[in-house]
């Protein structure tokens, strides 16, 4: 009688397991309607033969990600509506937000992940559909908070993969220099022409593409995570603030929270960099006009008497963010393009805004997807 028990046990345990197998490995598509459309909301300067600096802020959400060709569908929609309102040409940078590219994570996932209500929820489902790369990535996961780790690091090859393919291709498609945003990898670098992950710490970093769709030098990694994000994300402690050179200028970018420290506008300016990208992302729904939290947890500048509370969060950016505005930026333009949408049970907020000649040219817009274009 026991051995017929452990029997069919078994072959209850050995049906059961196959069944999982089978339900992991089956990835089948949903229904999928999108908003393609875009406005053209800040358009500052005059066209002339000097280029532009052109920031896309996309309205996003977990369905554009189910696969590479729907989030290319998108951004290449908000592209050509650039390009046939004469926005587009070979001295043209276009910048995107900040974690554009983090999202890869969820690509190719089961329906239930894009259906959950909650994003621990969906996470959960990202660990139930890959068993084996999720134990995997908590083995050698890292920090104070090794399960968020392992979500970011699990899939992190195929992430650089197709961040390369889908960036790199717009880039090459549409003929203008992309800077693509943001994504968190393990210790990315560049090699022979292309991005490559390590199995260090976890970075929040930024690629420039060229028009012939190829990388343009290393990966700008952010040096200063906003304090949320210490347990999981690496700062990048060698000081370096890299710049690139492009059709229309040298270019640097500042990632996120980097955007608040004088040190940086003073790096760039020692470099020459006549153009600054600041991809960003704030999380809430309402949070820009919330009051501002300070440098969380971050040592603030000396040069800096901002308080926290004293203004909005949206007045805090505006204030801290110095892209040319001389003598601390030496920048002739810039552009803070913030990333928007809904992700589960997270909102986003940020406005996004021009910089020249000292001022910023907000969109006043709260929702939905927005060019903003800057003549160089």
């Amino acid at each position: 009688m026991r051995k017929v028990l452990y029997l069919l046990f078994s072959l209850a345990l050995i049906a059961a397991l196959t069944t999982y197998a089978l339900w992991t490995a089956d990835r089948p598509a949903g229904h999928y309607l999108s908003d393609l459309r875009i406005n053209l909301a800040v358009d500052q300067g005059t066209p002339a033969d000097q280029g532009n600096l052109l920031g896309i802020q996309p309205e996003l959400f977990p369905t554009d990600y189910q696969n590479a060709d729907r989030l290319h569908r998108k951004l290449a929609a908000y592209l050509q509506v650039a390009r046939d309102q004469g926005l587009l040409s070979d001295k043209t940078v276009v910048v995107l937000p900040e974690h554009i590219g983090t999202w890869l994570m969820i690509s190719g996932e089961k329906d239930e992940l894009y259906q959950a209500g909650t994003l621990k929820e969906a996470m959960n489902w990202l660990a139930v559909s890959n068993p084996l790369g999720f134990i995997r990535a908590l083995v050698s996961a890292r920090g104070d908070n090794r399960l968020d780790d392992a979500y970011l690091r699990m899939k992190a090859d195929t992430m650089a993969h197709d961040y390369q393919a889908l960036f790199g291709g717009l880039a090459k498609e549409f003929g203008v220099t992309l800077v693509a945003g943001s994504i968190v990898l393990p210790e990315p670098s560049v090699s022979e022409g292309e991005l490559k992950v390590g199995s260090g710490a976890l970075y929040n970093s930024s690629l420039v593409f060229g028009r012939d769709g190829l990388p343009l030098g290393q990966p700008q990694r952010q040096q200063h995570p906003v304090f949320g994000q210490h347990d999981v994300l690496g700062a990048e402690h060698t000081g370096s603030t890299l710049v690139f050179d492009t059709p229309a200028g040298r270019l640097g970018i500042l990632i996120g929270s980097d955007s608040w420290y004088p040190l940086h506008y003073r790096q760039l300016n020692e470099q020459g960099a006549q153009l600054i990208a600041v991809p960003a992302f704030v999380l809430g729904r309402n949070t820009w006009n919330e009051p501002w939290g300070g440098y969380k947890g971050l040592s603030t500048p000396s040069e800096v008497s901002l308080k926290p509370g004293e203004v909005s969060e949206g007045q805090a950016w505006h204030r801290l963010t110095l892209t040319s505005r001389p003598p601390i930026s030496q920048a002739k333009g810039g552009v803070s393009v913030f990333l928007r949408g809904q992700f589960w049970d997270n909102g986003s907020a940020g406005q996004s805004f021009i910089s020249h000649d000292g001022q910023h040219y907000p969109d006043g817009e709260a929702r939905g997807a927005r060019l903003l274009n800057l003549w160089l």
